[in-house]
């Protein structure tokens, strides 16, 4: 029981000893439910993209640090005030900027019991429902995303960090054959590692790269073809360069601009005939292999070595969280885990981080767990599919406005529009500054939230669908809204 010098010494500090009964507890909690809600509720009616500037946040937040607490319901509601205006809408049906899901409504209310519950998902000795969760989650992503069975996995922050737990046990597998104990003998000395991949490799992959010291200068970026592919017969003339050498073979599924996938079913065998390890960045174009309708896009996928993707895209689970899967468990445990005499392993249950990158981590498996039976196999690809096709309506019709082109035609969920300098003789700068001034325009309409991207050497709007939220109404919303800015009318 806490002794009453105890409670005192907390009431001086401004602060309630709690009990399981505590009110003051129930009336925080209570309150910040309220203005999730009110935030929830106002999506439709609030703008997309912030309103506040960096000046006005600043002023507000980096306030001094009183030399007393402060009451926990009045940080709260501080806390919202002063944040107002620099919330984006990301959790809306109107957010198509980078590649953003929003939070299904079981996956939001798994992550508060996450923090409520406030496990340490390294063990399961230090959490063993959340270790049995990651159990259940991992088979059924293998399932709905066609990898192997047998396949390893980690729950992770992101595709980044999925990217880092794949090409680890790269480094492991592929250092092993040429006789090296990476994880011993670290990488002075050890044989180098080339990395093969188109032109299309994203940041979050040359990342993991700089941070496991494999060396930006090894990767060997390949052409790509038209379609935003890896050319088989490229790749085969890199590898027969220098046969013997350790590789790694980086192949897209859904480029971030386009979604363009590379020809696995192809490329993959060949990649594997020179004892390449071949890496799939799925971060969100992974996802087809939900649904009938997009499948053959990842055909043969599964006869790779490793796969990274995201939950916090087309699951729609909330941030952070990603998935990385390897089909050489051995090469993956022994790339991460770690023994010491004070941690307590059990001989059967599935101990965390013997395959993720962190230590103490939260339990983000719930909400995972969560997010898949609330939408079953089929609401999964109902959502790839809904997602697919608001996107082909919103770069198609976006597309079709007077000062309007369309750079890109959706194949999944991404495409790219461009606008046109209508002056006479206008030059490419004139139509890059046209398309910059446009996506300013839309943002400060508040009805919509695009990117905007440098694809094939022109400025585009990226468009972006990945919200459980997105409906019909607020793609015809949009496209009014860019019609409004473009001041032309609406193509019927």
């Amino acid at each position: 029981m806490e002794s009453n010098r105890a409670k005192s010494h907390a009431a001086r500090r401004g602060l309630s000893p709690m009990t399981n009964t505590d009110s003051k507890l129930r009336d925080l909690l209570g309150g910040v439910l309220e203005h999730a809600l009110a935030h929830l509720d106002n999506l439709d009616n609030i703008p997309v993209a912030a309103t506040a500037d960096l000046s006005t946040l600043r002023r507000r937040i980096c306030k001094p640090l009183a030399k007393e607490g402060i009451p926990a319901d009045r940080i709260i509601d501080d806390l919202v005030s002063d944040v107002r205006g620099g919330i984006l809408g990301s959790a809306g049906g109107r957010f198509f900027g980078w590649v953003v899901g929003a939070a299904m409504p079981a996956a939001l209310a798994a992550d508060w019991l996450t923090s409520a519950w406030d496990q340490n998902a390294a063990l399961y000795a230090t959490a063993p429902a959340a270790a049995v969760i990651e159990e259940a989650a991992g088979a059924w992503l293998k399932d709905i995303l066609g990898l192997p069975s047998q396949a390893s996995f980690a729950l992770v922050t992101g595709c980044q960090m999925a990217h880092v737990t794949g090409l680890a046990a790269a480094r492991h597998s592929l250092l092993a054959k040429s006789g090296w104990d990476v994880e011993q003998q670290g990488l002075y000395g050890a044989p180098a590692i080339r990395i093969l991949s188109s032109s299309l490799l994203h940041g979050s992959f040359e990342r993991a790269v700089r941070l496991l010291g494999l060396g930006l200068a090894q990767v060997h970026v390949l052409p790509s073809d038209s379609d935003g592919r890896l050319e088989q017969g490229v790749l085969e003339s890199a590898l027969q360069s220098n046969p013997s050498a350790p590789t790694i073979v980086l192949l897209q599924a859904g480029d971030v601009n386009t979604g363009a996938f590379d020809r696995f079913e192809a490329i993959i065998p060949l990649a594997k005939r020179y004892g390449a390890w071949v890496h799939v960045d799925g971060a969100f174009g992974l996802w087809v292999a939900a649904t009938p309708r997009y499948r053959h896009l990842v055909k043969g996928v599964e006869a790779a070595d490793s796969w990274a993707t995201d939950g916090h895209k087309w699951l729609n689970v909330p941030f952070d969280c990603g998935y990385a899967f390897v089909n050489d468990a051995q090469a993956h445990r022994a790339s991460l885990s770690h023994r010491a005499s004070y941690l307590t392993h059990d001989a059967e249950a599935r101990d965390e981080m013997d395959w993720n990158p962190e230590w103490s981590r939260r339990s983000r498996g719930f909400a995972t767990y969560a997010a898949l039976r609330e939408l079953g196999r089929d609401g999964v690809a109902q959502l790839v599919d809904r997602c697919c096709e608001h996107a082909h309506s919103l770069v198609m019709k976006i597309g079709s406005l007077l000062g309007a082109e369309v750079l890109w035609e959706p194949a999944i969920n991404q495409g790219l529009v461009r606008f046109r300098d209508p002056e006479p003789g206008a030059s490419e700068e004139d139509h890059d500054r046209r398309t910059e001034e446009v996506m300013a325009a839309i943002l400060s309409t508040g009805e919509a939230f695009f990117g905007g991207t440098t694809w094939r050497g022109h400025r585009a709007m990226r468009i972006s669908v990945s919200s459980w939220r997105t409906s019909d109404k607020d793609v015809e919303r949009v496209v009014n809204a860019v019609a409004s800015v473009l001041k032309v009318p609406v193509a019927q």
